[in-house]
């Protein structure tokens, strides 16, 4: 899932990219588009997440995954903490003021206050970890296979899980989370679309098409692919961003 070969040409690329944050992609009928602010091109999003009026996000990488506060207008670090090289970061929640913090295969999810950013210590967890949302009192997890897994918060015991379907049909490859209005929002790895799905059934409610989203000049690359949702459910606004993207942008959902 995470092949970084690719890595070492992506930032000479961006420079050629052209991409501009006056430059708005092609309407939807799915999405308004309200604004598209800049980003950190070298940021491997892996998670992102909104909460009173702060956007956090989790980057990966081994030797540079982070726990980030960004500021949404200029896209600049307001707060970073520096994971171990060991680590690689991946999907990024949270639950009652305390930042939850997957890694890949370390089967260790990293803590944090909200409020002070200060490091609170860890919680143990089995296999791969890919993408991680809140919903009512548990946590939902994903690992790059159909299945979403639902979780205690403060044990990480093992509540529950369901197979995502589409017309019956497994959708592997879940990766990044987002928690909108009841349904729960997945990005497929390496795909321009994003699942609508029941988190009580695993049903596929519908599709959001994503890629008019893809910056211009980064469509080839194997690894700068949409992987970052958060929602701000004071305004129902939707930021959408991806791995090594120059921008991120502001969307209204139509329905």
């Amino acid at each position: 899932m995470r092949s970084v070969a690719l890595l070492a040409l992506l930032i000479p690329l961006l420079a050629l990219t052209g991409c501009s944050a006056t430059q708005k992609p092609a309407a939807s009928a799915d999405y308004e588009i309200l604004r598209i602010l800049p980003h950190d091109a070298s940021a491997f999003t892996q998670g992102l997440l909104f909460h009173d009026g702060k956007l956090f996000e989790s980057t990966g990488l081994y030797g540079q995954s982070t726990l980030r506060e960004v500021d949404l207008q200029t896209g600049e670090i307001a707060r970073k903490r520096a994971l171990p090289h060991n680590l690689f970061g991946e999907g990024l929640a949270l639950y009652s003021n305390r930042l939850y913090q997957l890694t890949w295969r370390e089967n260790i999810i990293l803590l944090y206050d909200a409020t002070t950013f200060e490091t609170t210590g860890s919680l143990p967890w089995k296999g791969q970890g890919w993408g991680l949302t809140a919903w009512s009192n548990q946590l939902i997890a994903s690992d790059g296979s159909a299945q979403l897994r639902f979780y205690d918060p403060q044990t990480m015991k093992l509540l529950g899980e369901v197979t995502v379907r589409d017309q019956g049909q497994p959708i592997a490859q879940l990766n990044e989370l987002e928690m909108v209005e009841g349904e729960l929002l997945a990005n497929i790895w390496r795909e321009d679309r994003v699942a609508r799905i029941d988190p009580s059934t695993g049903n596929v409610l519908g599709w959001l098409d994503f890629s008019p989203l893809v910056p211009e000049g980064l469509r080839a690359s194997r690894e700068a692919v949409l992987n970052g949702l958060a929602y701000d459910p004071a305004t129902k606004r939707l930021f959408v961003t991806g791995k090594n993207w120059p921008v991120l942008y502001e969307i209204r959902l139509s329905k």
